[in-house]
């Protein structure tokens, strides 16, 4: 398989580009590579806080023989500044448009985390701001969570339900929840990417009021159609959970009402029965529960469900790193170093 060039979309890659991907996760969990990326170094760009993604780019790189460096600005180094055109007589005193050189002059690689701004739906869709953020880096960029995107996380998560033995075409129902304030589309964008190009019968379960925009869902039932998965929504909780092999809770915000944090407020009220709870599998007995984490106990999902056998949060968190380091290993040593044992980047045979 060829380097990567670029890691911003999970989407961006063929999938057999993915299961080779998975099949050197895999492979880097078992066996390692430690000098594999010896005397590399990973630049890490936090516009945004982090504990797994940070701590698991970190051990990656260490993993791999590799060095990083993290810049937080505003915190470990001054506020940089990101409009175009801006007089700079506030409180940033520097512009991505010099720090980003200069940052990716002292790496090999460079990841970005960069929210959503939560104000503007058709730019934070487009991903304007990662894009302009990226494209100021003559080094390869990894995303590590944009306004639409968080391709690590859908690679891990990936990673789990293969482990977990769910058939390409099993079902995962990706359910809206509980939350006191509005969040990013970006977990549920990079979920519904997974599960089509995996093959998935995916069901979105939602209020009504949290229909997600008919752009994400045309995006993923155009992969869908290229790998014999399906896409659909609904807000009837029963219908949509039985038979699931899957129940991934995150919420969102409303599209209707982006960026407006009063009637954010008004939707949520009496949406408190978006809790996950243990009842929620009655027609899913067997069904694993996935959250890309932080996740907030007692009102997005339960203690009973969290802390039971069926929860596999913190699987998927741990396959944060086996993910990130295959990316890494494909981005820095490409297919010319490190694994050459045989069969080190054959695809896993999927189930049926």
């Amino acid at each position: 398989m060829k380097r990567l060039e670029q890691f911003w979309r999970l989407a961006d890659l063929p999938r057999e580009e993915i299961v080779d991907l998975l099949a050197l996760a895999a492979r880097l969990e078992s066996v390692g590579d430690p000098q594999a990326l010896a005397g590399k170094i990973l630049g890490l760009l936090f516009f945004n806080p982090s504990l797994r993604t940070l701590a698991s780019m970190q051990a990656a790189m260490a993993k791999l023989g590799g060095t990083s460096f993290v810049v937080t600005p505003g915190g470990s180094s001054w506020k940089l500044e990101t409009g175009d055109g801006v007089v700079m007589d506030g409180s940033a005193s520097e512009h991505v448009r010099e720090a980003i050189p200069v940052l990716a002059g002292y790496a090999d690689v460079l990841g970005v985390r960069a929210f959503a701004s939560g104000t503007d739906l058709a730019a934070d869709l487009s991903d304007a701001s990662f894009r302009a953020l990226a494209g100021l880096s003559p080094k390869p960029v990894i995303n590590l969570e944009s306004a639409i995107d968080h391709p690590c996380q859908a690679l891990a998560d990936w990673k789990t339900i293969d482990e977990l033995g769910v058939a390409r075409h099993g079902k995962l129902v990706l359910s809206w929840a509980n939350h006191p304030k509005a969040l990013p589309l970006a977990v549920p964008a990079a979920v519904l990417r997974m599960a089509a190009l995996r093959g998935m019968e995916l069901t979105v379960l939602r209020p009504e009021a949290y229909a997600l925009p008919e752009s994400l869902l045309a995006e993923a039932r155009n992969l869908a159609a290229g790998t014999g998965g399906s896409i659909r929504e609904t807000d009837e909780r029963p219908a949509a959970l039985e038979g699931a092999a899957i129940v991934y809770a995150k919420s969102w915000a409303s599209a209707a009402n982006y960026g407006d944090a009063e009637a954010e407020r008004t939707l949520r009220a009496g949406l408190d029965a978006w809790c996950v709870e243990e009842s929620w599998f009655e027609n899913a007995p067997g069904a694993r529960f996935m959250h890309c984490l932080p996740v907030r106990r007692n009102v997005v999902v339960a203690d009973a469900v969290l802390d039971s056998s069926r929860s596999v949060v913190v699987r998927q968190a741990h396959n944060r790193l086996w993910a990130q380091m295959a990316v890494l290993h494909r981005m820095l040593a490409g297919v010319s170093a490190g694994l050459r044992q045989e069969g080190a980047t054959i695809p896993m045979k999927e189930k049926r």
